[in-house]
């Protein structure tokens, strides 16, 4: 099997209502769509959600990387020799995980269709059979954050991730709302995208939240501050997460060597796709660290790839791709049985593309032959 073509999607996928973190509000997700066309005629999708205060990459970029660097060398390449594209991506460019992962997962998703197979078989097989779907908060005034999580509660959801990191004393009211509006039973995770900036304030915050049972908090301190990490879980019993401080296999090392999280986040964007993830699943498991799978918000298509990895490792314990019910459009069908999600056995990613959804909110097109 080969390569024949790469279409490429600049798309905005609208919001219900706005995303809101630390350093950012999205009205919309900017993301790349990778058709990827074969001379037997199977079709694979993947998608590429960039974050410039994650990966460094824009969407813009992206479309352009895949254009002119990653795109041309993989033409006329086996789309299931996945080692090989890996290397022939990462000698293209340097980087670039956001690229390289929506290239990753149409082969993936091509691999499945081509012997009949949902990813996850393909990387180990379905070891989990439902993972609860957590709420996310978006940052907003207290009683606001509360009453969405309440009412979110009478739906059935029974955790909750909060966005904070704006405002220490703010973000402090922010969790406690929360967790008295929601009751001691709920799970309640709390992500700071970097927003406590260092350690000592961190440790300000966590020492006025020790009684609100906690189930982690995500990267307080800025990404490359490690040892930032390594201080705070010393002098909290809280558990911590970090997030954008991985990426690659390097950073996971430098993880495990200094015990520096209970805890990481595996997002596709970052580490370059399905293969990548898999890896670092399995050096956390070497090191007895948990995993999560998270996500920078993408369509059915990331998502549902993102799940694949999560159902098919043990090391994985806990999802946060709820990209798909953020959005008043969507250029997938994944289906959430909320507050569960579950996974068919439809072979590839096991989802459909609407094309005439797809072109309805594309902004810029490119091909690649």
């Amino acid at each position: 099997m080969k390569i024949t073509s790469i279409n490429l999607y600049v798309i905005h996928l609208p919001l219900h209502v706005p995303f809101i973190v630390s350093y950012q509000t999205y009205d919309y997700m900017p993301s790349v769509i990778v058709r990827i066309e074969t001379d037997e005629g199977i079709i694979g999708y993947g998608e590429g959600v960039a974050d410039e205060h994650v990966t460094g990459e824009s969407a813009e970029s992206v479309l352009q990387i895949l254009k002119h660097t990653i795109g041309p060398v993989l033409i006329g390449q086996n789309p299931m020799e996945i080692e090989k594209i890996h290397e022939l991506m990462d000698q293209s460019t340097y980087h670039a995980p956001t690229a390289k992962a929506a290239i990753d997962i149409a082969c993936f998703d091509i691999i499945g269709k081509k012997l009949n197979q949902p990813v996850y078989q393909l990387i180990g097989g379905k070891y989990h059979q439902e993972f609860p779907i957590t709420h996310v908060l978006s940052i907003a005034e207290p009683e606001k954050m509360a009453r969405e999580a309440r009412n979110m509660l009478e739906k059935g959801y029974r955790s909750f991730k909060m966005k904070v990191g704006t405002d220490v004393r703010k973000d402090v009211e922010r969790i406690s709302a929360v967790r008295a509006q929601v009751g001691e039973e709920t799970a309640i995770r709390v992500d700071v995208n970097q927003g406590w900036k260092n350690s000592a304030t961190t440790l300000v915050a966590l020492n006025q939240l020790r009684d609100c049972h906690l189930d982690w908090i995500e990267q307080p301190v800025a990404a490359d501050d490690i040892d930032g990490m390594v201080e705070i879980k010393a002098k909290t019993t809280i558990p911590l997460m970090i997030d954008e401080g991985l990426r690659g296999q390097r950073e996971m090392l430098e993880i495990i060597q200094k015990r520096a999280a209970h805890k990481v986040n595996i997002k596709l964007m970052k580490c370059g796709g399905i293969y990548p993830a898999v890896k670092l699943a399995h050096q956390a498991e070497l090191a007895g660290i948990e995993c999560q799978i998270g996500s920078m918000v993408e369509s059915s298509i990331g998502s549902a790839a993102g799940f694949h990895v999560a159902f098919s490792k043990k090391i994985i314990t806990s999802v946060e791709l709820t990209g798909p019910l953020k959005f008043s459009k969507d250029v997938g069908n994944l289906h959430y049985d909320v507050p569960f999600i579950r996974l068919t056995e439809k072979p590839g990613l096991g989802i459909d593309v609407n094309e005439e959804v797809l072109r309805e909110l594309t902004i810029a097109e490119e091909l690649v032959r």
